[in-house]
């Protein structure tokens, strides 16, 4: 399927392109290399424009530098591919305890396709002021988890909410590692 068009059904039709999803046999190196990187791109070339060319002005200091912009996409980029890895990695380890199907490709086409809202809406960050909507967009992108967790994991419903409380709350904590240990080795620079 072209890009755009996976792009556009995500994002209007999601439940019918759930059931289109589930049984196309994509490896997590493909799907990385052909519709990951590409929207993970997005908000990095528009992190760099908005922190580092364009800047935003906070209670009348301008804050943003050609520095700044470059660590601000490389953070963006990175953290997108190895939080999709991560977040995948956390899902389908928590599989077997909600009676769910363990399958890492699966787990990974399910956070992938996730993450498409945000990824779009990462175009924002050209206008750091609007950033906030990127943070929107990425809900969104929690429903979209949601409503693929029975799809794609074959989790059954009764067990669905809790396995995606469950993920969310295993995600933030790696997230927040994951944050932590790029905060250290960014301020460096």
């Amino acid at each position: 399927m072209k890009l755009i068009d996976r792009i556009k059904n995500m994002l209007l039709n999601p439940k019918t392109e759930w059931e289109i999803i589930e049984p196309e046999q994509t490896d997590s190196k493909t799907l990385t290399l052909t519709y990951l990187l590409p929207l993970a791109l997005i908000p990095a070339i528009a992190s760099f424009i908005g922190f580092g060319l364009i800047g935003q002005n906070v209670m009348g200091m301008h804050i943003g530098s050609f520095g700044f912009g470059i660590r601000q996409s490389l953070t963006s980029l990175i953290s997108t591919i190895l939080g999709a890895f991560l977040t995948a990695y956390v899902i389908d380890y928590l599989a077997t305890n909600f009676g769910a199907q363990k399958n890492f490709n699966q787990a990974f086409k399910l956070v992938t396709y996730s993450y498409t809202p945000m990824l779009v809406a990462g175009i924002l960050f050209i206008i750091p002021s609007l950033s906030i909507l990127v943070t929107i967009a990425g809900l969104y992108g929690l429903y979209l988890l949601y409503i693929g967790l029975q799809p794609l994991m074959k989790c059954t419903d009764d067990k669905k909410t809790s396995y995606f409380v469950v993920s969310i709350i295993a995600v933030i904590v790696v997230y927040a590692v994951l944050g932590a240990i790029f905060g250290a080795i960014f301020l460096r620079f």
